[in-house]
């Protein structure tokens, strides 16, 4: 493909992925349609299918981004500088930030997947890896006593743990609601303090572990 075929299709894919983040600031993601996507961009709705199959692709790719974004954040606070007891606050205020990553994992991933092309699904595969690797780097950066196997069982608690994020921080009134009347204990957080005391605790945990060994 020619470099200036290829630079079009980039910008191309990335208008649409930008329409799509766009339209799910406000509109629930059952409802968001191609044709709305397609109303958002500079070119006709059928062009569209010349870069993405079906919205779970589009969705797909937003979701990409935002781990690739992600990663690259996490890459930094892996070269930094920092007094271990404030990597928590610092590594969860990174995740405060990707709110649409955390509502697209709560909500869509698995329709995002089943919908979209196996290599559009690798694509995105490799973005999560590459953001789990730099989880991984950060913790071994900050904490030594660390081993590379805690590092990654920390990732295997930390990852599924992003999937119940959004919806535990971002109740609406109705939910609000209806814990209230059913007698359900509920105390705010905001992702980036509830993301802070789970990544303490479990850093403490392997920092008791060792101190016991």
């Amino acid at each position: 493909m020619p470099a200036s075929s290829e630079k079009l299709t980039i910008a191309r894919k990335e208008e649409i992925v930008d329409a799509c983040a766009q339209l799910y600031e406000t509109v629930p993601y059952g409802k968001i349609t191609i044709g709305m996507i397609g109303e958002k961009t500079s070119f006709t709705r059928t062009s569209i299918y010349n870069y993405f199959r079906t919205k779970e692709e589009i969705f797909l790719a937003l979701l990409e981004r935002e781990y690739a974004a992600w990663a690259d954040e996490l890459e930094e606070l892996a070269a930094a500088d920092a007094a271990p007891e404030e990597f928590p606050a610092r590594f969860a205020a990174l995740l405060g930030r990707r709110s649409c990553m955390l509502k697209l994992l709560a909500m869509n991933l698995y329709d995002m997947e089943a919908g979209s092309s196996l290599g559009n699904l690798v694509g995105f595969k490799k973005a999560y890896k590459r953001a789990m690797e730099a989880t991984e780097r950060c913790l071994r950066r900050h904490f030594t006593f660390l081993t590379e196997e805690n590092a990654r069982q920390f990732s295997y608690a930390f990852f599924p743990f992003l999937f119940g994020v959004y919806p535990y921080t971002e109740v609406t009134d109705k939910q609000a609601e209806a814990m209230k009347t059913a007698g359900v204990p509920y105390r705010p957080y905001t992702a980036a303090k509830l993301t802070e005391a789970f990544v303490g605790k479990l850093i403490d945990g392997f920092r008791y572990d060792r101190a016991g060994k």
